[in-house]
């Protein structure tokens, strides 16, 4: 029987509503963000293995959206019926992955991702759901190229796990400044106020990042009164 791929129905692993309250009551300034930006709408992104999600992530990294998924095309397009495995990574060449656009750096990531995938030294997919977030966490980070940060959003977004604060993002912590009106907060402090939003601190990085776009959208070009800021 073949591997379902992580999340295929999109269902996360957690209530929405009942995350979304539990912050109102845990947190009032996050009471009022979730207010103004409006409803819980983080989706997961399905992918056929673990080995997937990770070698796109690998190929993601340091690049913007569009460059890292034309560069990820590429490398897909090198392997039968465009999906690449750890037996076809570990046997193309270097020249075709190089010609593909990724870096040397990116190239030996994907070669150690599919070497450990290959000799069981990462957990199955079957596996990998049953283990606690700072187990994944510490057995992806043996990879080279995979530390915390990307671990962690293959956990939210890949896994639908409800209570992870990546206090190493940008984002999340420029938009806890924003949102707490606060200088940027070291990955300690926000550690630390954030311990309030458990279990769901997933939910609560979610509606930061959406303050940090609506903040960038504002300074662009600023925005009409929505009917409920009217």
């Amino acid at each position: 029987m073949a591997t379902p791929p992580i999340n295929d129905d999109q269902a996360l692993g957690f209530d929405p509503g009942l995350a979304v309250e539990h912050l109102r009551a845990a947190d009032p300034v996050l009471g009022r963000i979730i207010d103004e930006i409006g409803p819980f709408r983080m989706r997961l992104r399905p992918a056929p293995s673990v080995f997937a999600a990770l070698a796109e992530a690998i190929a993601y990294q340091q690049l913007n959206g569009k460059a890292a998924a034309a560069i990820f095309a590429r490398v897909c397009a090198l392997f039968p019926d465009g999906a690449p495995t750890p037996e076809r990574m570990l046997g193309i060449p270097d020249e075709q992955l190089r010609g593909a656009g990724l870096s040397r750096t990116k190239l030996l990531s994907l070669r150690d991702l599919a070497q450990r995938v290959a000799d069981g030294r990462l957990p199955t997919l079957a596996e990998i759901k049953g283990m606690p977030d700072e187990t994944i966490v510490e057995r992806l980070s043996e990879v080279r190229g995979i530390g915390r940060w990307t671990a962690e959003m293959l956990l939210m977004f890949r896994l639908g796990r409800p209570d992870v604060l990546p206090v190493d993002d940008y984002g999340v912590r420029q938009g806890f400044a924003i949102a707490f009106e606060r200088e940027l907060s070291s990955p300690k402090e926000l550690a630390a106020y954030g311990s309030r939003w458990k279990p769901y601190r997933t939910v609560a990085s979610w509606y930061l990042w959406r303050v940090v776009e609506r903040a960038k959208a504002r300074t662009v070009m600023p925005l009409a009164p929505t009917k409920e800021e009217a």
